[in-house]
C-alpha cells in the first residue's frame, strides 16, 4: 500500500470515528435537556446554561479529531 493511500485512510478513520462518540453524545444531552424542560419549565435557564457547556465540551472532542486528520494528512 502507497503512503499516500495509508494517510487518507488513516484522516477519514480519524474524523470518521473522532466525529461519531460527540455527535452521539450532542444528542443525548439534547434529549436529556428536552426532557428535564418538560418536568420542571422554571429551571430553564440553568438547564440550558449547563446543556450548552456539555455540547461545548462534546464539541471540542470532535475539534481535536479534526486537527489530529489534518495533521495526518499533511505531516
Amino acid at each position: 500500500m502507497p503512503v499516500e493511500a495509508a494517510k487518507l485512510i488513516a484522516t477519514a478513520l480519524a474524523i470518521g470515528l473522532g466525529a461519531i462518540g460527540p455527535g452521539i453524545g450532542i444528542g443525548l444531552i439534547g434529549s436529556k435537556a428536552v426532557e428535564a424542560l418538560g418536568r420542571n419549565p422554571e429551571a430553564e435557564s440553568s438547564i440550558r446554561t449547563t446543556m450548552v457547556l456539555g455540547i461545548v465540551f462534546a464539541e471540542s472532542i470532535a475539534i481535536y479529531a479534526l486537527v489530529i486528520a489534518f495533521i495526518l494528512k499533511f505531516a
